[in-house]
């Protein structure tokens, strides 16, 4: 958990006998790009159908130009199949970003902490508005289970570190 301090006021800190604290607030969080087929409705299908739903997650994040911010991007997309026929119920596609302004955060942690610490923050809200589109379009509401953001990045480091080595194996033969 990070500790956030406002009051700037110059401590053990200022003497190098402890890092300064985590500074992190949120600037902005917006939907950057939304879609939501319900492909049930285009299809006129009616009856009483059991969904069988699919989450992919994928973060994006980067620095800005100003001083210490970062945008974060929280990329949902969800499927829903009816587990009898495998027809596709509905597809939602969710870009969500947040803007942060983030200090005292050492070079070699900043990877992780963007791709951790900032979605959690961003998370209960995206979750919030699938939950509210997939009602509105027809659906019972969707809500998503929490998500274990450390576990997604340390997939995805080992994902690239294979990756990084099967192709080192390709070049030695």
């Amino acid at each position: 958990m990070s500790e956030v301090s406002d009051n700037g006021a110059a401590g053990p800190a200022a003497a190098g006998a402890t890092p300064a604290p985590v500074k992190m607030n949120v600037l902005a969080q917006f939907v950057r790009d939304m879609s939501f087929e319900n492909i049930l409705a285009q299809k006129g299908v009616s009856g009483e159908v059991q969904p069988d739903v699919q989450v992919q997650v994928n973060l994006d994040a980067k620095k800005r130009s100003a001083d210490h911010q970062f945008e974060v991007v929280l990329k949902l997309n969800v499927t829903s199949k009816s587990k009898t026929t495998s027809d596709t119920l509905f597809l939602l596609e969710m870009d969500y970003a947040g803007v942060f302004h983030i200090e005292n955060v050492p070079e070699e942690q900043m990877h992780p902490f963007l791709l951790i610490e900032c979605p959690r923050m961003l998370f209960p809200f995206a979750r919030r508005i699938i939950s509210d589109v997939t009602r509105d379009g027809g659906f019972p509401p969707l809500n998503l289970e929490m998500i274990d953001f450390v576990a997604l990045y340390r997939a995805e480091i080992a994902r690239r570190q294979q990756a990084a080595t099967d192709e080192g194996r390709k070049l030695d033969a």
